[in-house]
């Protein structure tokens, strides 16, 4: 992956809702993000972030059993995926996702290991730890629109 390579810590929702603010603040159309993490990570947390930074005010929820949840402030739109339930590559591309990949929006897909193979090289990948202290380790990788520092 090229671009550059970031790390953050967060200590609490509320920490990682505002570095979810400052990723969205900097985001523009097209702009592809693979969330990886474990269950309660945190995916949804920074996505409210993002979504706040785009200029939504509809509650972002995980859109774990309706798969794709799109959402529209006054900057661009949000595509919300989790891929969680799908077996792979194949029923992510059958979802008719390219539009919505290659749209005028920020894409945000949860679990997105699974996907992987399928997804642009320009995908921003934002792995997301939880730490036993109950701090969050937050990476972004191949991210290429600038500083978050």
């Amino acid at each position: 992956m090229s671009g550059i390579n970031l790390s953050f810590k967060t200590n609490s929702a509320e920490e990682t809702i505002e570095l979810g603010k400052k990723i969205g603040s900097m985001l523009k159309p097209g702009d592809i993000i693979a969330m990886e993490g474990t269950l309660a990570a945190g995916k949804t947390t920074i996505t409210k972030g993002i979504a706040g930074a785009l200029g939504i005010e509809d509650n972002i929820t995980s859109p774990t059993f309706c798969l794709i949840s799109e959402y529209y402030g006054n900057k661009m739109p949000l595509y919300h995926m989790d891929v969680y339930r799908l077996d792979g590559p194949e029923d992510f591309l059958n979802l008719g996702v390219e539009e919505l990949l290659y749209g005028q929006g920020v894409c945000i897909i949860e679990w997105s290991e699974k996907v992987r193979p399928v997804l642009p090289s320009k995908t921003i990948t934002l792995g997301i730890t939880p730490e036993e202290d109950g701090s969050r380790k937050i990476e972004i990788h191949n991210w290429n629109n600038g500083s978050l520092e």
